[in-house]
């Protein structure tokens, strides 16, 4: 059983790549963007060793998949997938380790009070289909996506589970951010903010939109993930999740298939 961390990162980016090449080998997803042929974000295995014990064979079947597409891939691997030599079959093929992601969790019918998540000006509305460019257009310029990702954007506010949002300062757009909802798992998909908007709480808000989304979507669990603290340092994205009541559950390594491979999203 594929647990609500992954669960809804992955049945998110089934629904994102929705129209691309997709696969379901040996319990895990292959998804697939062959406009962004270096992109281990979009290029990659999710769930492997968790709904069933990974094979060879499955490992073999994975690689063909993206192999005969000449894409560079990733396999996120949980402390808990099966089995415990996985790691070790991945290296063995030359898989390199990746920059790892800290998973967080939080439920979503917690009464706490979100306040201290709103000390900005901004103000943070849902967008539907009619603001779609304008969701796309502000994501991309402050996430840094390639302009490929465009067409994948902009129907967001128009797909089943998904809840957009922008940040305004007065009339000017100035973040986004972004819900999954699958069951009653919401996953905290990537925000981002304008670099001349940023510092002045932009995240915090739209998180409390999102927690807010969650619990009237009937969400139990909230989900999401960001890079591991480096020397012990956590980023902004970490604290801003602490903040906002989720607390860390692992650290997820990133195996990639080639030196080429990334996992920022950044990359086409």
């Amino acid at each position: 059983m594929i647990p609500p961390a992954e669960l809804g990162e992955l049945e998110a980016f089934r629904s994102l790549l929705s129209g691309e090449e997709q696969a379901e080998i040996g319990g895990a997803l292959c998804t697939s963007f062959e406009a962004t042929r270096g992109s281990a974000l979009f290029n990659r295995t999710l769930g492997l060793g968790l709904a069933e014990p990974a094979t060879e064979a499955a490992l073999d079947a994975i690689d063909n998949f993206f192999s005969r597409r000449g894409l560079a891939y990733g396999i996120p691997l949980t402390p808990d997938a099966q089995p415990s030599e996985l790691p070790e079959w991945l290296e063995a093929r030359g898989f390199r380790r990746g920059y790892a992601w800290t998973k967080f969790a939080r439920r979503a019918d917690l009464t706490d009070d979100l306040d201290h998540l709103l000390g900005s000006r901004l103000r943070v509305k849902a967008v539907s289909t009619d603001r779609a460019d304008l969701f796309a257009d502000v994501f991309m310029r402050a996430y840094g996506t390639p302009e490929v990702t465009r067409p994948l954007l902009e129907r967001l506010p128009d797909s089943e589970g998904w809840h957009c949002f922008v940040a305004f300062d007065g009339d000017e757009p100035a973040a986004t951010g972004s819900l999954f909802v699958t069951g009653a798992v919401g996953w905290v998909g990537p925000g981002g903010t304008l670099p001349e908007f940023r510092r002045r709480g932009a995240q915090g808000a739209l998180l409390a939109a999102r927690i807010e989304a969650g619990r009237e979507a009937g969400c139990e669990t909230l989900v999401t993930e960001t890079g591991e603290p480096i020397d012990g340092q956590p980023g902004g994205s970490y604290r801003n999740l602490e903040r906002a009541g989720f607390e860390p559950l692992y650290v997820r390594q990133n195996y990639l298939s080639s030196a080429d491979g990334d996992t920022s999203g950044t990359r086409a």
